[in-house]
């Protein structure tokens, strides 16, 4: 068996309680499902170009929508990251995105989904990179997993230990401000990897197409674990 197929068979059984991973209700809360593909023509190069202004765009989309969140982009191709140099490559600019974003206010409490240790953290601060972030180790009967927790406010890193025990439903880190994680409208990168493949404090959260296949076996869908948070329908 696969480490997806174990993850999956782990996530099923009712014993291993899972905790949401940001405040959600899902009898009252509503998502909004972004789509930040060359399909979104409304989504302009001067949109992207100044982070006030997407960061307005994409609190007008939530507001309109009377949505408590916006969700979206596991193995999304997205064309919002030519605002950024970090992901271009003299071969082929990264445009895949590897884990699920969830976009809401600035200081919005993140939680751990289940008990782990810290593995890593950093302030990645480049423009466009996930400013400040926290990898998660678990260990899930035998199996290793670890979560990125990408464009957090630096509060959440300071203090932090590598080693740290992080039980379950621990609120331990918050959305940061624009200056703080990566000059993004404030969100969450969530994303779960098999193997760190040697790296710390940070992990590639976009690919390039052509290396989609080496990638996303190694980040399996964000969605299984947060269809605890959010009963989505194909979590």
């Amino acid at each position: 068996m696969g480490p997806l197929e174990k993850l999956k068979e782990w996530l099923l059984n009712s014993e291993n309680k899972i905790s949401s991973v940001v405040d959600f209700d899902p009898s009252a809360d509503l998502l909004y499902p972004f789509d930040f593909t060359a399909a979104n023509l409304e989504l302009t190069d001067e949109i992207l170009a100044d982070t006030s202004v997407f960061s307005s765009w994409v609190n007008k989309k939530l507001a309109d929508t009377h949505s408590r969140y916006g969700i979206g982009g596991y193995a999304e191709h997205r064309t919002i990251y030519s605002r950024s140099i970090h992901f271009d490559t003299v071969e082929e600019p990264r445009r895949l995105h590897l884990g699920v974003d969830i976009w809401g206010p600035a200081g919005t409490p993140v939680y751990n989904f289940y008990d782990a240790v810290v593995h890593s953290f950093r302030n990645n601060d480049h423009f466009g990179d996930y400013g400040g972030t926290i990898i998660l180790k678990y260990e899930l009967d035998g199996l290793a997993l670890y979560a990125l927790y990408g464009h957090l406010s630096l509060a959440s890193i300071a203090g932090l230990k590598t080693g740290q025990f992080i039980a379950a439903g621990t609120r331990f880190a918050a959305f940061g401000i624009p200056a703080e994680n990566g000059n993004w409208p404030p969100h969450l990168h969530f994303q779960l990897m098999f193997d760190m493949q040697g790296r710390e404090g940070d992990y590639p959260g976009v690919c390039q197409f052509s290396n989609q296949a080496v990638y996303l076996n190694n980040c399996p869908d964000p969605g299984l674990v947060l269809h605890h948070t959010f009963k989505l329908p194909n979590g």
